[in-house]
């Protein structure tokens, strides 16, 4: 989930005003300079699924948007690798029936109360023709399309190599990562995570089974079914396992140590549960427990309770007074409460929204800004190539760090 900025040179709904010539050099197909095709102010985009949720999350659904990426040209390519898929799976089937057409691409947006944008994903739509009921939607896994989850990502993995924790190793699946992922969304982070990290063990908890279900029908996450199984990669079933429970709940009886967790939950109200990061309660000491004595890394996505400075259309220290985006008293007792179980703690701000990226550490000393900062950014070139991402990690891992007093 993630917060607009206000008054930063943005549009009603959140979105930077950005120069088309901004897109004559885009590689990555979740650039924020996309944002307008699946944040539209004057499209609500066409439902594709609704459904009440029981756990506080009020009406769950999914809009869809047109996506201008991939062009109709690169179609082909992904039409003759769906055909070589299917046909390794059906080898007694005709060349005719193995064929495959890509109907198109599209954002698909995650929403609760119709109103709280929960997640944002890109889907590919295809179909055999000579089976027109054989529609399948497939998640984009290497398109990040929200700057917090790019945050989060970079972050986070740049923290754990820091670390010591030996990334080059997992990435090429000699060594295994526990990974757990506090709130599911449309799935983009475990399904990201377990796509670049052959290594991964990826564990989601998700409290409302609607936001699971929503994901697999309407969001193209794999449900790993017979239909659908042959476009993912063989071994991705076993890297991902989903629970529906309370994460509580679950922390109590888990047995699994875990390399890096991810905490990005907000219910149908935009609210952090204050159990999540009440330093008193019970929730924070199990987790402590379930993170690796050494290199355990924590990530949390938070909402700033400070507003940035309003600041006119064309104003380029815009993005400076965002990277410096003040923490209110609300962020201040989250992060005080993880660095007061977990050790250390240091934050950076999230470009274009007004969003936080909170990481706590076991086993490292982050007294000083300037160490925090040259450790990172001593890895962020490592995590950049290992996971080859479209983006640059620095510039996440550089955005308005302060260390957690």
């Amino acid at each position: 989930m993630w917060r607009r900025a206000s008054g930063l040179a943005h549009n009603r709904w959140g979105i930077r005003r950005l120069s088309s010539v901004l897109r004559r050099h885009v590689f990555d197909e979740g650039d924020w300079s996309y944002a307008s095709e699946w944040w539209d102010p004057s499209s609500e985009g066409h439902t594709v699924f609704s459904k009440l949720s029981s756990h506080g999350n009020g009406i769950v659904s999914v809009a869809a948007y047109p996506a201008s990426t991939p062009s109709v040209g690169q179609w082909l390519m992904t039409e003759k690798w769906l055909q070589h898929r299917y046909a390794g799976m059906y080898p007694e089937l005709n060349q005719k029936d193995c064929q495959f057409k890509v109907l198109g691409y599209q954002w698909r947006v995650l929403k609760f109360n119709e109103d709280t944008h929960q997640s944002a994903v890109k889907v590919m739509a295809a179909c055999r023709p000579s089976d027109p009921g054989s529609l399948i939607l497939m998640q984009q896994s290497h398109c990040l399309a929200v700057p917090y989850v790019k945050s989060m990502v970079s972050v986070g993995l740049t923290a754990l190599a820091a670390s010591s924790f030996d990334l080059l190793h997992a990435v090429i699946g000699k060594k295994s990562m526990n990974i757990l992922c506090i709130g599911h969304g449309g799935g983009t982070i475990p399904l990201f995570l377990a796509s670049k990290i052959k290594g991964s063990n990826v564990h989601v908890v998700e409290i409302d089974p609607v936001v699971v279900e929503a994901s697999v029908q309407a969001m193209g996450f794999p449900s790993f079914d017979q239909t659908q199984q042959f476009i993912w990669d063989e071994t991705l079933k076993s890297r991902i396992s989903i629970h529906v429970s309370d994460v509580y709940d679950y922390i109590k009886k888990d047995p699994n140590i875990y390399d890096i967790v991810f905490v990005d939950a907000y219910d149908g109200d935009d609210i952090f549960p204050c159990k999540l990061w009440d330093i008193d309660g019970d929730f924070l000491p199990h987790l402590a427990n379930r993170v690796h004595p050494v290199h355990g890394t924590v990530v949390v996505n938070l909402h700033s309770d400070s507003d940035v400075p309003t600041r006119g259309d064309g104003d380029d220290s815009t993005l400076l007074f965002q990277s410096l985006l003040p923490l209110g008293k609300y962020v201040r007792k989250v992060c005080s409460a993880y660095k007061g179980h977990f050790g250390e703690a240091f934050t950076v701000a999230v470009p274009w929204l007004c969003n936080i990226t909170l990481v706590a550490c076991k086993g490292k000393n982050f007294d000083r800004k300037d160490i925090v900062s040259g450790q990172l950014a001593s890895k962020s070139n490592l995590v950049e190539a290992l996971l080859n991402l479209k983006f640059s990690c620095l510039n996440y891992v550089k955005s308005g760090l302060m260390v957690v007093k």
